[in-house]
């Protein structure tokens, strides 16, 4: 007779699993696990599976960003906390009413995040992963949520018209993607990964076609690495947007906004 996969009994026994598989917070995922599981079987699932490599947010079906909880599934990209940058950014230039577009979506978070504080947005979310579509239509306002590349599903009706335009794109160099984290590596599908050679092709696409869907004093805001915020500052001023970088060394954060010319829009700064 097949004996039954060892149940941890003990958080002590449940910690030494996860780190042997190499979680570094290994106590913090512990106590996450044993609360979100229903039973000592769907524990031991989840366990299996988080050791085995799966994200943890895909194992537990959930991720916060910036005090919002989304939906998570596997293959989509998980938010990242670097990103609560891009949040705060759109949120003190979205008005309520404002026209917010968020492009390489992904599960919808940052725009969950940013809905969650402004009231009254007129949100669209695109993403070209249907995986990632299917995702942020759990998370997001019904019929908001478009799939497709970059601005290619937008309405002809929103040009010049967009308040702030969210870009989480890929900007991870292909010759990197081999040295990035496992969870990602492995379980994340590539394209909302690969950035190219180095890392901007998306990020050159977006930029060179903000000009188009902003309105005056509309702005796009992107999240890239560190040493990519100058050369993206550059693709910006070349496509007649005004550059600012944006950093938060707590979380790791680098973005760059570009403001196209006229009134400022939204809030603040």
């Amino acid at each position: 007779m097949t004996s039954a996969p060892a149940v941890p009994r003990t958080e002590p026994e449940l910690v030494a699993r996860l780190r042997a598989a190499g979680c570094v917070f290994a106590e913090d995922e512990a106590a996450l696990l044993s609360a979100e599981a229903s039973s000592a079987v769907e524990l031991e699932s989840m366990v299996g599976r988080r050791v085995a490599g799966e994200p943890l947010e895909v194992v537990v079906g959930w991720a916060e960003l910036a005090g919002t909880r989304v939906t998570v599934a596997r293959g989509v990209f998980v938010p990242r906390q670097r990103s609560a940058l891009l949040v705060r950014l759109a949120v003190a230039r979205a008005a309520p009413g404002a026209v917010v577009v968020d492009l390489g979506c992904g599960t919808g978070a940052l725009s969950a995040a940013v809905t969650a504080r402004v009231p009254g947005l007129q949100l669209w979310a695109v993403d070209v992963d249907p995986a990632a579509v299917a995702c942020a239509r759990l998370n997001l306002p019904a019929g908001r949520v478009l799939l497709g590349d970059l601005y290619a599903p937008l309405a002809d009706g929103l040009r010049g018209r967009v308040d702030v335009l969210i870009a989480n794109a890929p900007y991870v160099p292909t010759d990197e993607i081999a040295h990035m984290p496992p969870e990602a590596r492995d379980h994340e599908h590539r394209v909302a990964l690969d950035g190219g050679a180095d890392g901007l092709d998306v990020q050159r696409r977006l930029i060179a076609g903000a000009e188009h869907w902003l309105r005056p004093g509309g702005v796009v805001l992107a999240e890239v690495s560190a040493g990519q915020a100058p050369p993206v500052a550059e693709l910006m001023r070349g496509a007649r947007l005004d550059p600012s970088i944006h950093t938060d060394e707590s979380i790791g954060a680098t973005a760059v906004l570009g403001r196209a010319a006229g009134p400022a829009a939204g809030r603040a700064g």
